[in-house]
């Protein structure tokens, strides 16, 4: 179960005056089913911040994100690289919206691991994670879900906080 006895989301305060509240488990746990993107923040080997938009899937306790067929600029991905390096991450999902009152947003801190199973095809974790990738973005039926290597990046909640105007 995602949000398991030890993982429950935490207020986020909405700042001095602001006023805020927490999502809801419901809430949180039906925009990470259907929420299209969320931004990945790691750290380069430079202690830099990067970050970058992803899409994802949530199977199990964990988030999947592919390193997918779409064009790259050549060689292993940055993110891939520092995910290697430093597998402390942050995700945060949000919308933003010209009625203030409806914002919102879920920030994720996470353990993150690189997957590349020897024989992906016979790695049932990984294929489920496809899967859900697939149910997710019909788009995959157009593009290749993933590269060379095949690679999943998965991302076990630690922490999650969330906050919305109203």
């Amino acid at each position: 179960m995602f949000f398991s006895s030890h993982l429950r989301p935490a207020v986020a305060s909405g700042g001095r005056g602001h006023g805020g509240v927490k999502l809801s488990e419901e809430t949180i746990r039906n925009r990470l089913r259907d929420w299209p993107v969320a931004r990945l923040a790691t750290l380069a080997p430079d202690g830099r911040p990067t970050q970058v938009p992803i899409v994802f899937a949530q199977m199990g306790d964990r988030l999947w994100s592919p390193v997918d067929g779409k064009p790259k600029s050549g060689g292993e991905l940055a993110r891939v690289r520092n995910l290697r390096q430093r597998p402390r991450v942050s995700l945060l999902l949000d919308d933003y919206d010209e009625d203030w009152q409806r914002l919102w947003w879920i920030a994720l801190d996470a353990q993150g691991e690189v997957v590349q199973p020897e024989a992906p095809e016979r790695d049932e974790t990984f294929q489920a994670a496809l899967e859900a990738l697939r149910g997710k973005y019909p788009q995959y039926a157009n593009v290749p879900l993933l590269g060379e290597p095949p690679t999943l990046l998965a991302f076990r909640p630690q922490r999650i906080r969330s906050w919305c105007a109203k």
